[in-house]
């Protein structure tokens, strides 16, 4: 209780907090991680989602994008932890999210600034022209055994998602980056921060003078730089963090110093 507390009370002297989210925030609404023991990667080759796969055998790798993971996330809902997050963004705490999952939880919950780091499942891209279209019109395609085509140019449609093998949006990777050098505390919420370009922004983050604060559920790789680490599942923990602001700012009690 006392980690809560003290997040709380950082939350609350915070002027610019941003959130990092991962796989764990997710799971909760059914989804499973991707490295965890029970991942998806344990379940089948994570190469078929390799770029070079895709456009070596893009109607495979439509198919299995579509059984594999399509059908799972588009059921999902927000579950409290997507709910809290809204919650502090709404009330000028939290300043912006940055996810590293495709599932569009984090605005079906309604948070406004959400940087997707890894694209969104809603959708789907050309790769010569790069328009976006709805990923339904593309997946009844897979489903006619057409490999998605662009109306506009021709070129291979994929999902809007990024495989192995491909780099983040440049534009999106600049505005994560620009959050995690503005916020003067960090959460990562869910990420083990053993994949890279996303675990370089607590990093970031650390050396812009920001408190970082790693609520996961098992170690990360940035465990020691914390400033508060807190073991546990964050549908468990991040929601009792967001009640007691709320009872904190209610209440109007004092913050005392613990530094």
């Amino acid at each position: 209780m006392n980690q809560i507390r003290m997040i709380a009370e950082e939350m609350i002297r915070s002027r610019f907090a941003v959130a990092l989210t991962g796989a764990g925030i997710s799971t909760a609404s059914g989804i499973p991680d991707f490295r965890g023991p029970s991942g998806i990667w344990k379940t089948f080759d994570p190469s078929l989602f390799h770029i070079s796969y895709f456009m070596k055998d893009p109607m495979n790798s439509w198919k299995l994008f579509a059984e594999k993971m399509y059908d799972a996330i588009k059921k999902a809902k927000p579950n409290i932890s997507h709910y809290a997050l809204s919650r502090l963004e709404e009330m000028e705490i939290i300043k912006g999210v940055i996810t590293q999952n495709i599932d569009d939880l984090h605005r079906k919950a309604n948070t406004k600034e959400v940087i997707e780091l890894h694209g969104n499942i809603n959708f789907s891209v050309c790769t010569q022209c790069g328009r976006r279209f709805n990923i339904e019109e593309s997946i009844k395609e897979v489903k006619a055994n057409k490999v998605p085509l662009c109306p506009y140019c021709g070129g291979l449609v994929k999902p809007d998602v990024v495989f192995f093998g491909e780099p983040l949006s440049s534009e999106t990777l600049r505005r994560a980056y620009d959050f995690a050098s503005r916020s003067d505390l960090f959460l990562v919420l869910g990420s083990s921060l053993s994949v890279s370009p996303a675990n370089q922004l607590p990093i970031v983050a650390k050396s812009n003078g920001a408190k970082l604060v790693i609520i996961n559920a098992g170690p990360t790789e940035f465990d020691p730089y914390a400033d508060i680490r807190v073991e546990g599942r964050v549908e468990e923990v991040f929601p009792k963090i967001c009640k007691l602001v709320e009872e904190m700012i209610a209440s109007k009690s004092g913050i005392c110093d613990y530094d």
